[in-house]
């Protein structure tokens, strides 16, 4: 209790010797400026040397206010943002380079002007069934839509490593989503139940890619409204899942539901998970964004494939397409298959000879 009362006795000197400073200096220099100018008035005296020592001393005191007016807001601000980009990174938080035999990297462009974080989301986990990952698009975008993604992200890190399956993993996601929903509608309509057909509530939705990528290259998916990742090899190839499920929110996931064999990696291939805000960007002449050219573009970089450079080259290109007038929020999870050893699935071709790479990339 004694330190504790010190420390803050310390703290409240510090501040009473920092008000001193910042408001003491100028009046002190304020009022001998004012009693110079009123005992030696320019009648009195000639020359111009009284003149300038006025003027400099009313100059300096107006520039010292002003710059302290325009540094402490900036300072404030500074503070905010750095705060700010501190919880976007726990709730987004970035991926590592490398994860159980992958190459990853990710990146999302936020409609909302200074955020990072917007209604896309994404994560990757590694388990005892594999690496499991995680894509996908709440409804509208920017800053409305980070709770959605904060519970929804919240739950997939656990059910990742609780769920024997990724249908596991989905009813635990469509759980936490009714929950926010729930939990919002209390908060924001108070008198209109959620599960309302007339509720603000009841139309809100989030698409979802469920992966799990095996040891020997096989990925399982399970897909409620999103759309299928791209594979790259020599060029991008749309991967074809089937007809995906309805999204998370308006109706009920089906009793009967199993993830399906998506493709199979080989060493080298290339993985390209994505929201629907890439595809759907147009130029000022309202012409479509065509991701598949920009990553095949991205793949032809070098060899093997970077995730990072694709992550990076993609963004760039979409950007000046757009002319950095973006609608939509937009997110890209990239997965290289580095293991060398995997056994060929049937119809695959063989894979072509990897260069050794820094593990950074």
């Amino acid at each position: 209790m004694i330190r504790t009362k010190t420390w803050r006795g310390a703290c409240a000197g510090a501040l009473s010797v920092r008000g001193v400073l910042v408001f003491g200096l100028p009046a002190v220099w304020l009022v001998a400026a004012t009693v110079w100018e009123l005992a030696c008035p320019f009648a009195s005296h000639g020359g111009m040397a009284p003149r300038f020592v006025t003027c400099a001393a009313f100059l300096a005191l107006v520039a010292y206010l002003l710059t302290s007016v325009r540094l402490g807001p900036v300072r404030e601000l500074r503070r905010v943002r750095e705060v700010a980009r501190a919880a976007q990174q726990v709730l987004l938080r970035p991926l590592p380079p490398r994860l159980d035999g992958l190459a990853v990297a990710a990146g999302q462009l936020s409609v909302s002007r200074g955020a990072t974080v917007g209604g896309d989301l994404y994560e990757a986990v590694a388990t005892a069934g594999g690496v499991r990952v995680v894509i996908g698009d709440v409804r509208g975008h920017g800053l409305a839509a980070i709770g959605a993604v904060a519970a929804l992200l919240g739950s997939f890190r656990e059910a990742a490593h609780d769920e024997a399956d990724l249908a596991g993993v989905m009813r635990r996601l469509e759980r936490a989503l009714q929950r926010h929903l729930r939990e919002r509608s209390r908060s924001e309509h108070p008198s209109v139940s959620s599960t309302d057909p007339d509720s603000p509530l009841a139309e809100e939705f989030v698409t979802v890619l469920l992966l799990e990528i095996h040891e020997d290259g096989e990925v399982l998916a399970l897909n409620c409204g999103h759309p299928w990742p791209y594979r790259l090899r020599e060029s991008a190839e749309p991967l074809a899942g089937g007809d995906p499920l309805p999204p998370l929110g308006p109706f009920p996931l089906p009793d009967g539901l199993s993830a399906h064999r998506c493709t199979h990696l080989l060493p080298g291939d290339t993985l390209v998970l994505h929201t629907d805000g890439a595809e759907d960007a147009r130029n000022a002449d309202g012409t479509f964004f065509c991701l598949r050219t920009a990553l095949t573009e991205a793949a032809a970089a070098g060899s093997p494939v970077s995730p990072a450079v694709v992550v990076r080259r993609v963004h760039t290109a979409l950007l000046r397409h757009t002319g950095g007038r973006l609608t939509d929020d937009v997110a890209l999870l990239v997965l290289r298959k580095d293991r060398s050893r995997s056994p060929a699935a049937p119809g695959d071709q063989e894979p072509r000879r990897l260069r050794a790479e820094p593990s950074h990339r």
